[in-house]
């Protein structure tokens, strides 16, 4: 089975869609994933992860677009002060430059991240992985997967998403600390990443990265 990852088009956050140019990123993304044998679309229950499903769901003629509400984007802040104090990537920057080891996996005891809204939403997207990647016939043993699937075929699925709640999930399903991520992989909007498990029914594998923040078919649009 492959996970392609997929975050949504430029957005107007103040509307939650897109803008004219995220439009244009989502249809030459549909056209992109045309090649990759998708059989189902999951979207974020936000509209602008939902308005760039629909452009492939469109073109692909695939339904219905099955939502996936865990998948919303992560919150970061305390309180009143939402999304007023930073965010995990400036942050991950910020360990990096003060020689902190941002792979720790205690993270969530570091000041940035205690009470923060940010550690809530990652551990509901970790959670939650877990429990869609079972109803998808992959179900975790410690760190690893095993397929409960009874074929050997492959099967792709789209999800599409966030910066934030991607790597969240990426996170859970590659065993990495989230802040480690966050320094590491910055998507573009619209960018492809793709995780592929071991189709072998009864395997326990750890999943492949494939491929990360693949935004090649962007090229012609400015």
């Amino acid at each position: 089975m492959r996970i392609i990852l997929v975050r949504h088009g430029d957005p107007d956050y103040l509307t939650d869609s897109l803008t004219e140019l995220g439009k244009k990123q989502a249809d030459a993304l549909a056209r992109r994933l045309m090649g990759e044998g998708i059989k189902e679309i999951y979207s974020s229950s936000m509209g602008r992860a939902r308005e760039t499903a629909e452009a492939f769901a469109r073109l692909s003629g695939i339904g219905p677009i099955r939502t996936l509400d865990f998948m919303r984007e992560i919150r970061f802040g305390y309180g009143e002060a939402l999304y007023e104090s930073g965010n995990p990537w400036d942050e991950a920057d910020n360990m990096a430059q003060e020689g902190h080891e941002i792979n720790d996996p205690s993270w969530h005891e570091w000041p940035f991240f205690q009470g923060n809204a940010a550690t809530e939403d990652v551990d509901l997207v970790e959670k939650e992985t877990d429990v869609w990647l079972s109803g998808l016939g992959y179900d975790r043993e410690g760190p690893y997967y095993r397929c409960k699937r009874t074929d050997d075929q492959e099967y792709t699925v789209v999800l599409f998403a966030h910066g934030g709640s991607e790597t969240a999930m990426m996170a859970r399903i590659l065993n990495l600390p989230f802040p480690y991520l966050c320094g590491i992989i910055r998507m573009r909007c619209t960018s492809i990443t793709i995780i592929r498990f071991d189709s072998t029914p009864g395997s326990k594998i750890m999943p492949v990265l494939e491929l990360t923040g693949d935004a090649g078919h962007l090229s012609d649009i400015l």
